[in-house]
């Protein structure tokens, strides 16, 4: 498998939110230097812990630090933008950084309901997701009713962000599918891409199917240490099914010393059990099983902890697994 990094600009507990960008770039830069295919960025917004809610202008600074790794959005949710406005962006970028461009698109809308209001969406609306996707990529290759500019011979690659009825979308209009969550490891999951492979229609997007995974995977000497090493991610999800809150990363001896419920430990101790966090060898036995599983063509590693000095080792340690 092709092996990339999603990278989701965490915030950390007592830290400047900008520091969650800053971090990003830095981390584009090592990943280049590791050897790793694409660096991905996300889209969210007003969650306090996540600092990128515009992957364009996160990715500009991305391309101006890098010059080979290629870089892209995981994604661009297409709902909250019109197609002209995402095609210049990335027609943009395109510009500035030559053959290095994907464009991952999604359909998440916003975390809240305050959210969604201020992204003025209305759960009346029509769904026009697919001619959408579709003017958009007519912007892209230059065919659509208007041009965007800069207009030139684009090979910004596109992919769609799917589960469920979005994976059946992806095999109708031709595009490369990313997948994540529990569906990777199901035999529901399995069938469904499956069936993306088998119900795929080339066109304008792509020519085969292609089919990458997104998971957490945490790497480090030994289990105990990658574990502790996801704690943090995990007691975030934990929180925000609490709170209705995603919050910044805190230190694992931080929430070590907080009061634990009986609910929160369950969840807490059922995700880390879920999670691919573990020694080298532990770690490739595992992704060793889920590409035989799902055939993936590319892993797309959307790790976070605390400690950057340890993601970092992680991502070399992973790196290291899938030469």
């Amino acid at each position: 498998m092709r092996l990339s990094l999603l990278d989701r600009s965490r915030t950390r507990s007592g830290r400047p939110e900008g520091e969650g960008l800053t971090g990003s770039v830095d981390r584009a830069v090592r990943a280049e230097a590791l050897g790793y295919d694409r660096f991905w960025v996300a889209e969210h917004h007003a969650v306090p812990g996540i600092a990128s809610g515009a992957p364009a202008v996160l990715l500009a600074a991305v391309g101006a630090a890098t010059s080979t790794i290629r870089i892209g959005s995981g994604g661009v949710m297409l709902p909250n933008h019109q197609p002209l406005v995402v095609a210049e962006q990335f027609l943009m970028l395109e510009a500035l950084n030559p053959g290095r461009v994907d464009l991952g698109i999604g359909r998440s809308l916003g975390f809240t309901e305050p959210v969604r209001r201020a992204l003025r969406h209305d759960v009346d609306a029509p769904d026009t997701f697919e001619a959408d996707l579709l003017e958009l990529g007519s912007l892209l290759d230059g065919s659509g009713p208007v041009t965007a500019r800069p207009a030139a011979g684009s090979t910004i690659s596109v992919s769609l962000l799917a589960t469920g009825a979005g994976i059946s979308i992806a095999a109708r209009l031709g595009l490369p599918l990313v997948v994540g969550g529990p569906m990777v490891w199901t035999d529901d999951g399995a069938a469904a891409l499956a069936a993306y492979r088998r119900d795929f229609r080339p066109g304008a997007f792509a020519a085969e199917p292609r089919v990458t995974i997104s998971l957490d995977v945490l790497v480090a000497d030994d289990d105990a240490a990658a574990r502790e090493l996801a704690l943090p991610e995990v007691w975030a999800m934990a929180r925000s099914r609490q709170t209705g809150e995603f919050p910044p990363l805190e230190p694992p001896e931080s929430i070590r010393r907080q009061p634990w419920t009986d609910q929160v430990r369950r969840r807490v101790e059922s995700a880390l059990d879920r999670s691919v966090a573990g020694s080298p060898s532990a770690v490739r036995k595992t992704l060793e099983e889920l590409a035989d599983r799902t055939g993936a063509d590319e892993l797309m590693a959307s790790s976070s902890t605390y400690d950057r000095d340890a993601l970092f080792t992680s991502d070399a340690l992973l790196r290291d697994l899938l030469p």
